[in-house]
């Protein structure tokens, strides 16, 4: 069977780039042929979920087709799973999954079940505001037995800085604003941390971060690789 691996991106381009190096670099290649078949659409016109879901309604409405599109069309070139390198976008992929053949792989549910086999228990929750609001991470991580921290409105703040002030407007962030929200999930007690929004993912990629950070997209790169039948070069998570 011919496996190929659809990204459903865009959102940002910059988080989507980084996916697919994380794909690269956990992929034990040593030609060209031996990497994962991609297929990346890149749907930077895609809009802003964040926005979409604080509005409801219409909002809502026009994302879910927007990201149920791309699906079908990953679907119809061939594609044998989907990844979605956006955690907010997650909010509507239940019911994209609903009406495309194909599986998408589910990064918050595979973190969630990560840090259950690890034994972690209290992790602090970096993502936009309506990845927070929805409950996204809160209700899956509870399905597995782990209670989350979010952060507080002040730290909150600072992590839509970094994304929207830093990451998307084409900055590598301010590590003192992430040094911040770190020592507000500390002084929450969380164990551990986990990077739940892309952008983050290329801020941490920038940055070095301490072990006691997750990052979701990391998760998802290392399942899309095992997803497509490759060989992984080093076993990141189990």
């Amino acid at each position: 069977m011919q496996y190929r691996l659809g990204v459903l991106g865009g959102m940002g381009p910059q988080a989507t780039n980084t996916f697919y190096q994380f794909v690269i670099d956990r992929t034990d290649a040593r030609t060209d042929q031996e990497h994962v078949n991609t297929l990346i659409l890149s749907d930077s016109g895609m809009p802003d979920r964040t926005s979409a879901i604080l509005s409801g309604g219409a909002a809502r409405e026009v994302v879910y087709r927007r990201l149920l599109a791309g699906a079908r069309l990953l679907e119809n070139a061939g594609c044998t799973c989907i990844a979605v390198p956006c955690n907010t976008s997650h909010f509507f992929l239940d019911r994209v999954q609903e009406q495309i053949g194909i599986p998408i792989l589910h990064m918050i549910r595979e973190t969630a079940r990560l840090l259950a086999s690890q034994g972690l228990k209290r992790p602090g929750i970096l993502a936009t505001d309506g990845t927070i609001q929805t409950e996204l991470y809160q209700k899956e991580f509870s399905a597995a037995g782990i209670q989350t921290v979010i952060p507080s409105p002040q730290a909150q703040e600072l992590v839509m800085s970094l994304i929207y002030d830093d990451i998307k407007a084409g900055r590598d962030g301010d590590p003192q604003k992430f040094a911040a929200v770190h020592q507000d999930l500390l002084a929450q007690g969380c164990d551990c941390g986990v990077l739940a929004c892309t952008e983050l993912s290329v801020f941490a990629d920038k940055h070095h971060l301490p072990p006691f950070y997750t990052d979701a997209m990391a998760v998802l790169a290392q399942r899309a690789v095992e997803a497509c039948h490759k060989p992984l070069r080093h076993i990141f998570i189990k």
